[in-house]
């Protein structure tokens, strides 16, 4: 399937009388002259395939019948001389499928015309907030200039619009995702072979993002989490500044970026080499757990369902090891849920309560983090949902404490 298919899935769902405006955004100022590094919104690239700043996508359905335009900024020798060779016409034409190919400085025009020709009743842009605080982006901005000038159009998301679409993966789509994988695998097993106590946990981080862009990851799927000891209890902790102490764990959780699809890997390594007794007690626990929920994935169920297996397992398992008196109370070492999307996002467009469907791309990241103990350990795999239950995209990744043991002690660096 090509991002031209996308387009035509889309368009299945829309109401006649209707305009598409989607903008890839624009490079955002970190300070002075220095910009943070640029991605696409990610409807823009899901329907045009497309990366670069400052372009815009429009679709006008009427009649049934969808026409598509694409806005480019012209090129400019000046610019090119500073920051790069631009996308042609042509060039952009062929990597997304679109072949009227406009600049930028023709939208409002374009917009303008279709206004006063047509019956316009439906405009969609993606307005997707993740919460409340946040700054409105590019295309939030400029859906409020639209409604500001054409009140009476019916506002639609077109996030809403693209999640169902965008969970369920085409095989262009699995394909990426698995190369991105297989580039995170090479990465952690550098890891392992470089991994010993007085490194830090930003050498470790180092190691790791190192492989991936040498075997040509073109970004990460997210900041790289390495956390050794008490902080690998944090969920999202990214400082990564602790020296890696003997007979200390080290989790990360991490994953390369490839062709803008994200994969999504956690693993638990000992800094020696080797795993205490009580540090294998609650790894083999979180063990069962990750394979108990690849086992249960399928078609037609919910990630809660996943969650609520994943809770009991775990709960059981520390009722066992007498840490707590009731499955109820497995919350006090797990409090994270076990799944989510993954795609172009790593944290990929769904709606909660969405069932499972074949092809949709799913994280299994069960985890324990005992404070008192200072032992954090998660086990995250990458799995595909197929027609009868899944696929464990990261099943190359060891995982099994003996194998791990075994490598770090046969491909010393």
């Amino acid at each position: 399937m090509s991002v031209k298919q996308h387009r035509e899935n889309l368009y299945k769902t829309l109401p006649d009388n209707t305009l598409v405006l989607s903008y890839a955004g624009i490079p955002l100022h970190r300070n002075e002259d220095g910009y943070y590094d640029f991605e696409a919104n990610s409807q823009f690239f899901y329907l045009t395939g497309l990366e670069r700043e400052r372009m815009c996508f429009l679709a006008a359905k009427f009649d049934g019948k969808t026409s598509e335009t694409l806005f480019i900024e012209e090129t400019d020798e000046l610019t090119e001389r500073w920051t790069g060779k631009m996308p042609k016409a042509d060039e952009a034409s062929r990597i997304s499928g679109i072949e009227n190919v406009r600049y930028v400085d023709a939208i409002s025009a374009t917009v303008g015309r279709y206004m006063s020709r047509y019956n316009v009743e439906h405009v969609y842009f993606d307005t997707f907030r993740c919460g409340d605080d946040d700054l409105p982006d590019y295309n939030l901005i400029k859906a409020r200039e639209f409604t500001e000038k054409y009140p009476s159009v019916e506002l639609h998301d077109l996030h809403a619009a693209c999640v169902p679409l965008r969970e369920v993966k085409d095989a262009d789509e699995i394909e990426l995702s698995r190369k991105a994988i297989d580039i995170t695998r090479q990465g952690l097993e550098y890891v392992m072979k470089t991994l010993r106590p007085g490194m830090t946990e930003y050498q470790a981080q180092a190691n790791f993002e190192y492989t991936c862009r040498y075997l040509g990851a073109e970004k990460l799927a997210f900041n790289t989490i390495a956390g050794s000891g008490s902080n690998g209890c944090m969920m999202h902790y990214v400082t990564n500044r602790k020296t890696l102490v003997d007979g200390e764990l080290l989790l990360l959780d991490l994953g390369a970026k490839y062709g803008n699809y994200c994969s999504d890997i956690t693993r638990t390594y000992p800094v020696n080499g080797k795993y205490s007794a009580r540090q294998r007690q609650f790894y083999e626990l979180v063990l069962k757990a990750n394979r108990a929920i690849a086992e249960y994935a399928k078609p037609g169920i919910t990630l809660k369902d996943l969650n609520d297996l994943c809770k009991k397992v775990l709960g059981e398992g520390l009722v066992e090891l007498g840490m707590i008196d009731n499955v109820e109370q497995v919350g006090k070492y797990y409090m994270h849920g076990v799944s989510h999307v993954i795609g172009i996002d790593v944290h990929d467009a769904d709606f909660t309560g969405d069932t499972l469907k074949p092809g949709w791309i799913i994280s299994d990241e069960p985890g324990l983090y005992i404070d008192e103990e200072a032992i954090g350990i998660r086990i995250e795999d990458d799995l595909l949902i197929t027609e009868s239950g899944c696929e464990v995209l990261s099943r190359g990744i060891i995982k099994d404490p003996d194998e791990i043991e075994a490598f770090m002690a046969n491909n010393k660096q």
